[in-house]
C-alpha cells in the first residue's frame, strides 16, 4: 500500500484518522499500532513477522542495557549483540544474495544463489530499532543536576512497537529517533492547528509525488530503458535531468506526506529535505539531502569512529567509511557502493580545497556561486546515473553518451520526441518548486511566505493558500486515477 494509491487515500487514511480521534486517549496508541501492522502486512503479510522480531529483539536488548546500569563491560557486550542482531537480520534479507553472487563472480565457486525477497522498509525500521538501544546505552542512568538517574528506556513494549512500526514513516522514512518522539508516545497534544498543518503538508507531498515525480519519472524510465548505442547526447542528458528531479520529488514527497501524517496523529518528525538542489558543494548537498540518514550515520558511525578529532588522514578515512556505508545501505549492488564512494571522494576533495583556501581563485562572488552550483549539480547528476542503472558497465556506457565520447550511427528517437509540451511544463514547475522562494523573495512577499502559518484563518493569503491546496488535491486524484505509473523509488531500500 502506497500513500499515493486510491486504497490508501480513500479508505485506509480516513479510517485511521476517524478512528484515532474517536477513541479515548488510552486506546490511541494501540489503534495506531494495529493500523500500522495492518498497513505493513497489506502487501506481504509474512514479512510482518520479521519486523516483529526486530521489535521484540530491540525491546529486550533495551531492557537488558537498562538493567545492567553500572556494569559497563556487560552493557558494552549488550550493545555489541544488539548491533550484530540488527545487522544480521538486515544482512540476510538484503545482502546475502549479493554476497553469494559476488563470491561466485570473483572465485567461480558456483555456490547456489538463494531466492530471498527483500522486505519493504527493512533498512529504515532496522536503523530505528538499533539507534533506540544505542541511545538507551548513552542516555539511560545519567545523573541529572538534582542527583536523580534518568530513565530513558521504554518499558512499555506496545509504545516501543509503535515507535518502530508507525506507518507514516515505516516504509521509506524519515528515520525517526526515539528521543525525538519519546514524550509524544505517552503525552502528545492534539490541536486543530496541528491537524490543519498536517493535512496541508500531506497534500504538498502528494502533489510532489503524483503530479511531478510520476510525470517526469515515466520519461526518465523510458529513456534509461533505451539502447544507449542509438541515443543522442541531448537525450541522455534529458534522462539524467528527469531522474534527478524524479528521485527528489518522489522521496521528498513521501517524506512530506509522512511528516504531515505525523502531525495529524500528534507527532513531529524531523525534516528530511531542505532544497538540496540549490547546494553549492557536495558537503552542503548532504546537509540538505536525506537529512535523517546523513545525521544517523554522523551520530552512530562517523563520530564513534573518531570524526575529525584524530587528524586529517583519519578524517578522510572516516568519511570514506561513512559514504561506503551510505551507498551499501541503499542497496546490494556495486553501483550503489560506487555511488556512495563517489560522493565520499568529492567530500574529501572539498575538505582538501577548503584547507588550502583555493576559493580566492575566482574573485567575483556571483560567478563563484554559479560555478560552485554547476560543479555540484554535475557531480550529483552523474552520481544519480550510477544510482539509477546500478550495473557499472551500463552506467559507464550511459555516462559516455552524456559526455559525447562517441557518435551513434543512428539515433532511434530525438530529444524532441521525449521533450513534448507536457514534459516541458512539468520540468519548469519542478525546477521552480526546487527553489526556496520564501528565502529569496524580498520585501512583503518574502515576509508573507515566512509567516503565513501564523496569520488568521480569514486572511486573504491563507484563504488563497487553502483553496490552492484543495485544487491541488483534486488534480492529484485525477492524476492517480488516470495513471498506472506510480512507483516509490525508496521502497526498495
Amino acid at each position: 500500500m502506497v500513500f499515493s494509491s486510491t486504497i490508501f487515500l480513500c479508505f485506509f487514511m480516513p479510517v485511521m484518522i476517524i478512528g484515532f480521534y474517536i477513541l479515548p486517549k488510552k486506546l490511541k496508541n494501540i489503534y495506531l499500532l494495529l493500523g500500522s501492522l495492518f498497513f505493513y502486512a497489506w502487501g506481504e503479510p509474512k514479512y510482518v513477522f520479521i519486523m516483529l522480531a526486530s521489535i521484540v529483539g530491540n525491546y529486550c536488548f533495551g531492557m537488558l542495557v537498562h538493567v545492567l546500569t553500572g556494569k559497563e563491560k556487560l552493557r558494552r557486550m549488550a550493545i555489541l549483540f544488539t548491533v550484530l542482531y540488527n545487522l544480521g537480520i538486515l544482512f540476510y534479507f538484503k545482502y546475502f544474495v549479493f554476497a553469494v553472487e559476488s563470491v561466485n563472480e570473483i572465485t567461480g565457486a558456483g555456490l547456489t544463489v538463494p531466492e530471498i525477497v527483500l522486505p519493504i522498509g527493512i533498512s529504515f525500521y532496522t536503523f530505528q530499532g538499533m539507534s533506540y538501544v544505542i541511545d538507551v546505552y548513552r542516555e539511560d542512568g545519567i545523573v541529572n543536576e538534582q542527583g536523580e538517574r534518568t530513565v530513558f528506556v521504554q518499558k512499555n513494549p506496545l509504545n516501543l512497537a509503535l515507535y518502530i512500526s508507525m506507518f507514516p514513516q515505516l516504509i521509506a522514512g524519515p528515520i525517526v529517533r526515539y528521543k525525538d518522539i519519546k514524550e509524544s508516545l505517552t503525552n502528545r497534544v492534539l490541536s486543530a492547528a496541528s491537524f490543519a498543518r498536517g493535512v496541508e503538508r500531506f497534500i504538498i507531498g502528494l502533489a510532489k509525488k503524483a503530479i511531478l515525480a510520476n510525470s517526469i519519472g515515466e520519461v526518465a524510465d523510458t529513456i534509461f530503458a533505451g539502447d544507449y548505442t542509438m541515443m543522442g547526447t541531448g537525450t541522455a542528458w534529458l534522462g539524467a535531468v528527469c531522474y534527478t528531479l524524479q528521485i527528489y520529488y518522489d522521496f521528498s514527497g513521501y517524506s512530506d506526506m509522512a511528516i504531515g501524517l505525523g502531525k495529524i496523529f500528534g507527532f513531529d518528525f524531523m525534516e528530511n529535505f531542505n532544497y538540496p538542489y540549490i547546494s553549492r558543494s557536495i558537503t552542503e548537498f548532504w546537509r540538505r539531502w536525506h537529512i535523517s540518514l546523513s545525521t544517523w550515520f554522523r551520530d552512530y558511525l562517523y563520530i564513534p569512529l573518531g570524526g575529525n578529532r584524530k587528524g586529517l588522514m583519519r578524517t578522510y578515512l572516516n568519511l570514506l567509511i561513512v559514504f561506503l556505508a551510505t551507498g551499501f545501505w541503499h542497496g546490494a549492488a556495486w553501483g550503489f557502493i560506487i555511488w556512495g564512494l563517489w560522493h565520499g571522494v568529492f567530500m574529501i576533495i572539498e575538505r582538501v580545497l577548503r584547507a588550502k583556501d583555493v576559493k580566492h581563485l575566482i574573485k567575483n562572488g556571483k560567478a563563484r556561486s554559479v560555478c560552485d552550483w554547476l560543479y555540484t549539480m554535475l557531480v550529483v547528476m552523474l552520481g544519480w546515473v550510477l544510482f539509477k542503472i546500478v550495473i557499472m558497465e551500463d552506467a559507464l556506457s550511459y555516462i559516455g553518451v552524456m559526455l559525447h565520447t562517441h557518435t551513434p550511427d543512428y539515433v532511434a528517437f530525438s530529444t524532441r520526441y521525449y521533450l513534448d509540451n507536457k514534459l516541458i511544463f512539468m520540468l519548469v514547475i519542478a525546477i521552480l518548486a526546487a527553489i526556496p522562494w520564501k528565502d529569496i523573495l524580498p520585501g512583503k512577499a518574502g515576509i508573507l511566505l515566512n509567516n503565513i502559518n501564523s496569520l488568521p484563518a480569514a486572511h486573504p493569503a491563507v484563504i488563497i493558500r487553502r483553496v490552492s491546496l484543495l485544487c491541488m488535491l483534486l488534480i492529484c486524484m485525477m492524476f492517480i486515477m488516470n495513471n498506472t505509473y506510480n512507483p516509490f523509488i525508496y521502497f526498495r531500500f
